[in-house]
């Protein structure tokens, strides 16, 4: 739990800062706007053509700050893969120096302090992600008090609202660490239901952020409201706005397997990704059809089928794709598992061996730990 609240606590402000508000405020917010509907969607390669668009009308640091965000965008659709940190750092350093660069030239401008807000955030959510929580926490203030900023400027944004209420909901949430953490950094308290309040009103009023709101919403609902059923209502809905997109298909997939308990729909779920894979409807098409026949693996082992989830996790083997990071030796492992399970224990032993020779050198899940477990010991 607490990783996850450190998570949104600190980043998730920023992410009402990574779009623009208003048109009214921001001129240039339909065209910015198009280019992150792209992003969101996945379809990177029309990232630069919306841009080239935007740009002009659109600030050249806003626009910096929008191609950071799509090479964001796909490390979290492969999280364990760090093959694309050394780009992100160098890119997110320079946008936060032009938007720093930025206010100080123009401290009345509200849209300045607005998206220094945002490439702190972007910072920050790969910082959590990589575990860097105190230089996290840091940048977190930051980003607090460049939203602030803006909304002095301008309190018409009303897409910033949605970040400072994620702030007031989780600063009331938190579990004493991170507490200690907002009281070192000299952060004020929240308030859970006002904070609640404002990321509502927000989704209902801000010009450009909903699909943001949205899975930022699915998080809380899941979490701590204890509401399925409407975070599956705002996930269906991004996977309409953003079809291309795998990221929010298997989160329903996933929300139905752990939250809602109901097997027979998350499988339904991961065929329909692993056929929209297939027919290359869906971003990164092959390692999204690996991702899911992973996931059907899981549920039809849960639905006592095994031996057809057997079947999906040898083709993973046997392929040895490169993506997800370290799928092969994940697949192993599971294979092996699921051969125990099934009482070939031969085969099992084989799979797991072959899952600590497939595992990468820095090994991010600890799949040799594990099968070495298995090997001693049977699941």
């Amino acid at each position: 739990m607490t990783r996850r609240v450190l998570t949104i606590l600190l980043a998730a402000a920023a992410l009402a800062a990574s779009r623009p508000a208003l048109a009214d405020s921001l001129p240039y917010a339909e065209l910015l706007g198009r280019a992150y509907d792209a992003v969101l969607d996945a379809r990177f390669d029309a990232v630069e053509p919306a841009l080239a668009r935007a740009c002009g009308p659109a600030p050249r640091e806003a626009c910096d700050l929008l191609r950071a965000t799509a090479l964001w965008w796909r490390i979290q659709l492969d999280p364990v893969n760090r093959s694309l940190d050394p780009e992100f750092q160098a890119r997110v350093t320079s946008v936060i120096e032009a938007m720093d660069a930025w206010t100080r030239r123009e401290p009345r401008r509200a849209d300045a302090w607005f998206f220094l807000g945002a490439s702190y955030g972007l910072r920050v959510q790969w910082r959590v992600l990589r575990t860097e929580r105190l230089a996290a926490a840091r940048d977190g203030k930051r980003i607090k008090d460049a939203l602030e900023r803006a909304l002095a400027i301008d309190p018409t944004l009303q897409d910033a609202y949605f970040g400072i209420g994620l702030y007031h909901y989780y600063a009331d949430l938190g579990p004493s660490v991170l507490k200690v953490l907002r009281w070192l950094l000299l952060l004020p308290g929240g308030n859970r239901a006002e904070g609640l309040k404002e990321m509502q009103q927000a989704r209902e009023r801000g010009d450009l952020l909903r699909g943001e709101a949205d899975y930022q919403l699915h998080l809380i609902y899941l979490w701590y409201e204890q509401k399925a059923d409407e975070a599956l209502k705002l996930l269906d809905e991004l996977r309409r706005r953003y079809p291309h997109n795998p990221l929010f298909l298997q989160a329903v997939a996933e929300v139905q397997d752990v939250y809602v308990h109901d097997h027979p729909a998350s499988l339904a779920t991961w065929r329909a990704m692993f056929d929209l894979a297939r027919q290359r409807r869906l971003a990164m098409p092959e390692m999204s059809e690996t991702r899911a026949r992973l996931g059907m693996a899981e549920e039809l082992d849960a639905l006592m089928e095994t031996d057809y989830a057997v079947e999906q996790l040898r083709v993973v083997g046997e392929a040895r794709p490169a993506a997800p990071y370290g799928v092969t030796a994940r697949a192993l492992l599971r294979l092996g598992e699921a051969q125990d399970r099934m009482g070939v224990r031969d085969e099992a032993l084989r799979a797991y061996e072959a899952a600590i020779a497939a595992a990468p050198g820095d090994d991010p899940e600890n799949v040799r730990g594990r099968a070495r477990e298995r090997l001693r010991r049977r699941p």
